[in-house]
Protein backbone atom coordinates (compact mmCIF):
# COMPACT_ATOMS: atom_id res chain seq x y z
CA UNK A 1 0.00 0.00 0.00
CA UNK A 2 1.41 3.38 -0.95
CA UNK A 3 2.19 5.89 1.79
CA UNK A 4 -0.49 8.30 0.52
CA UNK A 5 -3.12 5.67 1.42
CA UNK A 6 -2.39 6.27 5.10
CA UNK A 7 -4.07 9.19 6.81
CA UNK A 8 -2.50 10.34 10.06
CA UNK A 9 -5.04 12.21 12.19
CA UNK A 10 -3.80 14.21 15.18
CA UNK A 11 -5.49 15.68 18.23
CA UNK A 12 -4.62 17.12 21.61
CA UNK A 13 -7.91 15.79 23.03
CA UNK A 14 -7.22 12.60 24.97
CA UNK A 15 -10.85 11.53 25.13
CA UNK A 16 -11.26 11.92 21.37
CA UNK A 17 -8.09 9.88 20.81
CA UNK A 18 -9.24 7.06 23.09
CA UNK A 19 -12.73 7.11 21.62
CA UNK A 20 -11.31 6.60 18.12
CA UNK A 21 -8.25 4.46 18.90
CA UNK A 22 -9.05 2.76 22.21
CA UNK A 23 -10.23 -0.50 20.64
CA UNK A 24 -7.00 -0.67 18.64
CA UNK A 25 -4.89 -0.20 21.77
CA UNK A 26 -6.89 -2.83 23.67
CA UNK A 27 -6.44 -5.32 20.79
CA UNK A 28 -2.76 -5.93 21.72
CA UNK A 29 -2.33 -4.92 25.37
CA UNK A 30 1.24 -6.14 25.67
CA UNK A 31 2.61 -4.41 22.57
CA UNK A 32 0.63 -1.28 23.40
CA UNK A 33 1.41 -1.26 27.12
CA UNK A 34 3.14 2.14 27.19
CA UNK A 35 0.34 3.95 25.40
CA UNK A 36 -2.29 2.22 27.54
CA UNK A 37 -0.64 3.02 30.85
CA UNK A 38 0.43 6.57 29.98
CA UNK A 39 -2.98 7.58 28.66
CA UNK A 40 -4.56 6.01 31.74
CA UNK A 41 -2.37 8.20 33.96
CA UNK A 42 -3.08 11.29 31.87
CA UNK A 43 -6.81 10.64 32.18
CA UNK A 44 -6.53 10.20 35.96
CA UNK A 45 -4.14 13.04 36.80
CA UNK A 46 -4.39 15.56 33.98
CA UNK A 47 -2.28 16.44 31.00
CA UNK A 48 0.50 18.13 33.00
CA UNK A 49 1.38 15.00 34.96
CA UNK A 50 4.45 14.43 32.76
CA UNK A 51 5.34 18.06 32.03
CA UNK A 52 3.94 21.48 31.31
CA UNK A 53 3.80 21.11 27.52
CA UNK A 54 0.56 19.58 26.23
CA UNK A 55 0.69 16.02 24.86
CA UNK A 56 -0.55 15.21 21.38
CA UNK A 57 -1.92 11.97 19.95
CA UNK A 58 -2.18 10.52 16.46
CA UNK A 59 -3.88 7.60 14.77
CA UNK A 60 -3.16 6.15 11.35
CA UNK A 61 -6.24 5.07 9.41
CA UNK A 62 -6.44 3.24 6.10
CA UNK A 63 -8.88 3.81 3.28
CA UNK A 64 -11.62 2.00 5.19
CA UNK A 65 -11.15 4.16 8.27
CA UNK A 66 -9.61 1.30 10.27
CA UNK A 67 -6.97 2.33 12.79
CA UNK A 68 -3.68 0.66 11.88
CA UNK A 69 -1.23 2.36 14.23
CA UNK A 70 -1.06 5.08 16.86
CA UNK A 71 1.50 7.53 18.18
CA UNK A 72 1.69 10.03 20.99
CA UNK A 73 4.15 12.34 22.66
CA UNK A 74 4.18 13.78 26.15
CA UNK A 75 6.99 16.37 25.82
CA UNK A 76 9.85 16.18 26.70
CA UNK A 77 9.61 12.38 26.47
CA UNK A 78 10.13 10.40 23.26
CA UNK A 79 7.59 10.13 20.50
CA UNK A 80 6.03 6.74 21.21
CA UNK A 81 5.06 4.38 18.38
CA UNK A 82 3.01 1.22 18.14
CA UNK A 83 4.02 -1.34 15.50
CA UNK A 84 3.64 0.14 12.03
CA UNK A 85 4.68 -0.57 8.45
CA UNK A 86 7.47 1.23 6.61
CA UNK A 87 4.83 2.98 4.50
CA UNK A 88 2.94 4.21 7.57
CA UNK A 89 6.24 5.32 9.12
CA UNK A 90 7.07 7.35 6.00
CA UNK A 91 3.63 8.94 6.02
CA UNK A 92 4.06 9.80 9.71
CA UNK A 93 7.44 11.42 9.14
CA UNK A 94 6.01 13.43 6.23
CA UNK A 95 3.09 14.65 8.33
CA UNK A 96 5.25 15.63 11.32
CA UNK A 97 7.62 17.57 9.07
CA UNK A 98 4.68 19.25 7.36
CA UNK A 99 3.24 20.25 10.75
CA UNK A 100 6.62 21.52 11.98
CA UNK A 101 6.70 19.23 15.00
CA UNK A 102 10.05 18.70 16.70
CA UNK A 103 10.98 15.07 17.40
CA UNK A 104 13.97 14.93 19.78
CA UNK A 105 13.66 11.19 20.32
CA UNK A 106 11.49 8.21 19.43
CA UNK A 107 10.66 4.93 21.18
CA UNK A 108 8.78 1.91 19.88
CA UNK A 109 9.06 -1.66 18.61
CA UNK A 110 12.51 -2.01 17.08
CA UNK A 111 11.36 -2.45 13.49
CA UNK A 112 8.84 0.40 13.66
CA UNK A 113 11.31 2.77 15.32
CA UNK A 114 13.99 2.00 12.73
CA UNK A 115 11.51 2.54 9.88
CA UNK A 116 10.43 5.90 11.27
CA UNK A 117 14.00 7.05 11.88
CA UNK A 118 14.98 6.13 8.32
CA UNK A 119 12.02 8.10 6.95
CA UNK A 120 12.77 11.04 9.24
CA UNK A 121 16.42 11.12 8.13
CA UNK A 122 15.38 11.08 4.46
CA UNK A 123 12.98 13.97 4.95
CA UNK A 124 15.01 16.16 7.30
CA UNK A 125 18.63 15.20 6.66
CA UNK A 126 19.06 15.02 10.44
CA UNK A 127 21.08 12.02 11.68
CA UNK A 128 19.75 9.68 14.35
CA UNK A 129 21.53 7.67 17.03
CA UNK A 130 20.42 4.42 18.61
CA UNK A 131 20.35 5.33 22.30
CA UNK A 132 18.99 2.14 23.89
CA UNK A 133 17.83 -1.33 23.00
CA UNK A 134 15.04 -2.67 25.20
CA UNK A 135 13.20 -5.96 25.53
CA UNK A 136 9.59 -6.37 26.59
CA UNK A 137 8.95 -9.43 28.76
CA UNK A 138 5.71 -11.14 29.81
CA UNK A 139 5.40 -13.25 32.96
CA UNK A 140 4.85 -16.93 32.23
CA UNK A 141 5.10 -19.04 35.40
CA UNK A 142 6.24 -17.04 38.40
CA UNK A 143 9.30 -18.63 40.01
CA UNK A 144 10.24 -16.75 43.20
CA UNK A 145 13.91 -16.69 44.24
CA UNK A 146 15.01 -19.86 46.02
CA UNK A 147 16.43 -19.28 48.51
CA UNK A 148 14.54 -16.05 49.10
CA UNK A 149 16.54 -13.08 50.38
CA UNK A 150 16.26 -12.52 54.13
CA UNK A 151 13.30 -10.41 55.14
CA UNK A 152 9.87 -9.83 53.66
CA UNK A 153 7.89 -7.69 51.24
CA UNK A 154 5.37 -5.07 52.31
CA UNK A 155 3.29 -2.51 50.47
CA UNK A 156 4.67 1.00 50.95
CA UNK A 157 2.45 3.62 52.60
CA UNK A 158 2.34 7.40 52.79
CA UNK A 159 4.80 7.19 55.69
CA UNK A 160 7.40 5.93 53.17
CA UNK A 161 6.99 8.94 50.86
CA UNK A 162 10.43 10.49 51.43
CA UNK A 163 12.23 7.17 50.94
CA UNK A 164 10.23 6.23 47.84
CA UNK A 165 10.73 9.67 46.24
CA UNK A 166 14.48 9.54 46.94
CA UNK A 167 14.79 6.04 45.54
CA UNK A 168 12.80 6.99 42.46
CA UNK A 169 15.22 9.86 41.84
CA UNK A 170 18.06 7.34 42.16
CA UNK A 171 16.36 5.00 39.72
CA UNK A 172 15.87 7.82 37.18
CA UNK A 173 19.55 8.73 37.45
CA UNK A 174 20.60 5.11 36.95
CA UNK A 175 18.54 4.72 33.76
CA UNK A 176 19.55 8.19 32.55
CA UNK A 177 15.95 9.35 32.49
CA UNK A 178 16.60 13.06 32.31
CA UNK A 179 14.36 14.80 32.91
CA UNK A 180 12.31 12.21 34.73
CA UNK A 181 8.93 12.68 36.37
CA UNK A 182 8.98 14.76 39.55
CA UNK A 183 9.96 12.26 42.28
CA UNK A 184 7.55 13.69 44.87
CA UNK A 185 4.63 13.61 42.46
CA UNK A 186 5.56 10.14 41.26
CA UNK A 187 5.79 8.84 44.84
CA UNK A 188 2.52 10.45 45.89
CA UNK A 189 0.67 8.98 42.92
CA UNK A 190 2.09 5.47 43.19
CA UNK A 191 1.66 5.30 46.96
CA UNK A 192 -1.98 6.39 46.68
CA UNK A 193 -2.55 3.43 44.34
CA UNK A 194 -0.73 0.98 46.60
CA UNK A 195 1.63 0.46 43.68
CA UNK A 196 4.99 0.34 45.47
CA UNK A 197 6.34 -2.68 47.34
CA UNK A 198 9.42 -2.55 49.56
CA UNK A 199 11.68 -5.44 50.47
CA UNK A 200 12.72 -5.18 54.10
CA UNK A 201 15.39 -7.01 56.07
CA UNK A 202 14.25 -8.93 59.16
CA UNK A 203 14.79 -5.82 61.32
CA UNK A 204 12.42 -3.79 59.11
CA UNK A 205 15.03 -1.83 57.12
CA UNK A 206 13.99 -1.24 53.48
CA UNK A 207 16.57 -2.42 50.96
CA UNK A 208 14.76 -2.42 47.58
CA UNK A 209 11.52 -1.39 45.91
CA UNK A 210 9.44 -2.43 42.93
CA UNK A 211 6.40 -0.66 41.53
CA UNK A 212 3.64 -1.52 39.10
CA UNK A 213 1.31 0.49 36.88
CA UNK A 214 -2.44 0.25 37.45
CA UNK A 215 -4.24 -2.46 35.48
CA UNK A 216 -5.46 -1.37 32.04
CA UNK A 217 -6.87 -3.75 29.42
CA UNK A 218 -5.92 -6.69 31.62
CA UNK A 219 -2.21 -5.81 31.68
CA UNK A 220 0.00 -4.51 34.50
CA UNK A 221 3.60 -3.45 34.01
CA UNK A 222 6.40 -3.66 36.54
CA UNK A 223 7.83 -0.22 35.92
CA UNK A 224 10.42 0.64 38.57
CA UNK A 225 12.75 -1.80 40.30
CA UNK A 226 15.48 -0.22 42.40
CA UNK A 227 18.07 -1.21 44.98
CA UNK A 228 20.53 1.40 46.30
CA UNK A 229 24.06 0.59 45.13
CA UNK A 230 25.46 -0.53 48.53
CA UNK A 231 22.81 -3.26 48.83
CA UNK A 232 22.86 -4.75 45.33
CA UNK A 233 23.73 -8.34 44.57
CA UNK A 234 21.90 -9.73 47.61
CA UNK A 235 18.61 -10.72 45.98
CA UNK A 236 16.48 -7.90 47.35
CA UNK A 237 15.32 -6.71 43.90
CA UNK A 238 14.32 -10.26 42.98
CA UNK A 239 12.29 -10.59 46.17
CA UNK A 240 10.49 -7.28 45.56
CA UNK A 241 9.81 -8.05 41.90
CA UNK A 242 8.44 -11.49 42.69
CA UNK A 243 6.19 -9.96 45.36
CA UNK A 244 4.66 -7.29 43.08
CA UNK A 245 4.29 -9.85 40.29
CA UNK A 246 2.40 -12.22 42.59
CA UNK A 247 0.22 -9.37 43.87
CA UNK A 248 -0.68 -8.38 40.28
CA UNK A 249 -1.68 -11.93 39.43
CA UNK A 250 -3.71 -12.28 42.63
CA UNK A 251 -5.51 -9.04 41.76
CA UNK A 252 -6.61 -10.54 38.45
CA UNK A 253 -4.09 -9.21 35.91
CA UNK A 254 -4.11 -11.29 32.73
CA UNK A 255 -0.63 -10.15 31.73
CA UNK A 256 2.27 -8.91 33.86
CA UNK A 257 4.90 -7.16 31.77
CA UNK A 258 8.20 -5.35 32.16
CA UNK A 259 10.89 -3.70 30.04
CA UNK A 260 14.62 -4.19 30.40
CA UNK A 261 17.67 -2.46 28.98
CA UNK A 262 19.41 -5.10 26.86
CA UNK A 263 22.75 -3.59 27.85
CA UNK A 264 22.16 -4.82 31.43
CA UNK A 265 22.67 -8.59 31.54
CA UNK A 266 22.08 -8.70 35.31
CA UNK A 267 18.47 -7.49 35.14
CA UNK A 268 17.69 -9.55 32.04
CA UNK A 269 18.98 -12.68 33.75
CA UNK A 270 17.07 -11.93 36.97
CA UNK A 271 13.71 -11.46 35.27
CA UNK A 272 14.08 -14.60 33.19
CA UNK A 273 14.84 -16.61 36.34
CA UNK A 274 11.63 -15.21 37.85
CA UNK A 275 9.65 -16.54 34.89
CA UNK A 276 9.51 -13.60 32.47
CA UNK A 277 9.77 -14.49 28.78
CA UNK A 278 10.58 -12.22 25.79
CA UNK A 279 7.72 -10.68 23.82
CA UNK A 280 9.39 -8.15 21.51
CA UNK A 281 12.41 -5.89 21.19
CA UNK A 282 12.06 -2.11 21.37
CA UNK A 283 14.46 0.72 20.59
CA UNK A 284 15.00 4.33 21.59
CA UNK A 285 16.61 6.73 19.11
CA UNK A 286 17.82 10.28 19.57
CA UNK A 287 16.91 12.26 16.47
CA UNK A 288 16.87 15.87 15.33
CA UNK A 289 15.34 18.20 12.82
CA UNK A 290 11.72 19.03 12.20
Amino acid sequence: MASDAYDWQFTDDLEEFLDRAGAFLWSEPALHTVQLTVTDRLRAEGRTVFGEEAPYYGRCVDGDGTVRATVFQTPPYPLNLTPLTAEAADALAARLVQDGRAVPSVMGPAQAAAAFVAAWERRTGAPARLAQRQRLYRLSTLTPPDPAPPGRARVATADDHELVARWYAGFSADVDENPGPNPDRWARSRLAEGGVTLWETPDGTPRAMASVTPEVAGQVRVATVYTPAPFRGRGYAGGATAAVSRAALDAGAKEVLLFTDLANPTSNGLYQRLGYRPVADFAVYEVGGG
